[in-house]
This record gives structure tokens, sequence and C-alpha cells, in this order.
């Protein structure tokens, strides 16, 4: 019942952050001229599009880093693995 009692209460205190926060959003742009308001928010939703562009391509390039680097383990795997079978075949000799 308290355990409860405390998660209502955190979440209303979320809630009323985030309807506080809503609130000045809207207003920041109700304050501005209808036409300045839509034009700012395509400027700014253009922006963020371009800021995920730019992250999706780094995120492809550390995956294929990942790969790459993975491919490169194998194959000094297999070098040494070979040294190493090449080595002890002579040391019967």
């Amino acid at each position: 019942m308290i355990m409860q009692s405390t998660n209502e209460s955190s979440n209303s205190t979320v809630d009323a952050l985030k309807d506080a926060l809503r609130y000045l959003g809207d207003a920041s742009y109700a304050i501005l001229p209808e036409d300045v308001a839509h034009r700012l928010a395509e400027f700014k939703k253009s922006l963020l599009g371009g800021m995920r562009c730019v992250i999706d391509k780094d995120i492809e390039w550390i995956e294929a880093r990942v790969a790459g680097g993975d491919r490169l383990r194998e194959e000094w795997r297999q070098r040494r693995s070979t040294q190493e079978t090449s080595e002890t075949a002579g040391e019967g000799i």
C-alpha cells in the first residue's frame, strides 16, 4: 500500500513536469507569428533529420568496422594456427 502510494506520487510528479514542459513548448511557438512558428518547426525538423542521417551513417560505419575487426581477428587466428602447425611438424625431425 505504501509502495503503491509512493509510485503514484512519483508518477503524478513526473506527469506534472511533463505537462509544464509541454505548456512551455506550446507557449514558445504560440508567441511567434503562425507562419514563423511553422517555418521554425520545419527548420528544426529538417536539422534533426540531418542529424539522424549522420548518426545512422556513423552507426553503419561502426558496425562495418566491428565486422571487419572480426574478419581480421579470424585471419590472424588462422595464420597463427598454420604457423604453430608447421613449427610442430618440424620438431619431430
